[in-house]
């Protein structure tokens, strides 16, 4: 398994690659670490943080893809009817956009600190942008 951490806001956290269950995606995410972006509040799915891409093309399709991913669980939205972006869930979700419900490939398993994430999400919330960063542990 491929170790990663992860630096978002004043948190880190221990992570996982899900390789053999989204092998194309963590090939593609490898390919652009280290990654550093911005994670806002996401507007319509619960409890998650995100990370907008924009029309940025990772190259896959779906594979491993959920609308509810569990706390501390990282999907990837390949694009399509909706933008690319990347997914963390600190709570409860239901993955969707102003267009409907989605799904995306859940790729990365946050494996520590998992109780940092109920402090992250409504900071990000109440406090704005906070700065992530994806890298090799």
């Amino acid at each position: 398994m491929t170790q990663l951490r992860i630096t978002a806001g004043p948190f880190t956290f221990d992570a996982v690659l899900e390789t053999e269950r989204a092998p194309q995606t963590c090939e593609a995410f490898l390919k652009a670490m280290p990654f550093a972006g911005q994670i806002v509040h996401v507007r319509w799915s619960g409890e998650g943080l995100w990370i907008p891409l924009g029309d940025r093309d990772f190259g896959v399709g779906y594979e491993n893809h959920t609308s509810y991913p569990a706390p501390g669980q990282i999907i990837l939205y390949p694009g399509g009817i909706s933008e690319t972006e990347i997914l963390l869930a600190y709570g409860g979700v239901h993955f969707a956009s102003k267009m409907g419900q989605l799904a995306g490939n859940h790729f990365i398993t946050i494996t520590s600190n998992l109780d940092k994430l109920t402090e992250l999400g409504p900071m990000t919330l109440y406090k704005g942008a906070q700065d992530i960063r994806f890298e090799l542990a």
